[in-house]
């Protein structure tokens, strides 16, 4: 499971298998690339940071 901290200060989880990519853009942002929820093609979105959270461990 991933948590991607957003700009705004929210976050989101995302299943580790539909991440495809992060990276730096030429604006120097950080960025993600994930599967749709209805698995039609990819999106992009900003991000400040991720975590890739463990299984079976509860997070507060």
């Amino acid at each position: 499971m991933l948590k991607y901290n957003y700009p705004d200060g929210s976050h989101c989880y995302r299943a580790i298998h539909t991440a495809h990519a992060v990276y730096t853009n030429d604006d120097g942002k950080l960025i993600a690339r994930a599967e749709k929820p209805d698995q039609s093609g990819m999106y992009e979105f900003e991000i400040t940071s991720f975590e890739i959270l463990e299984p079976g461990v509860r997070y507060t």
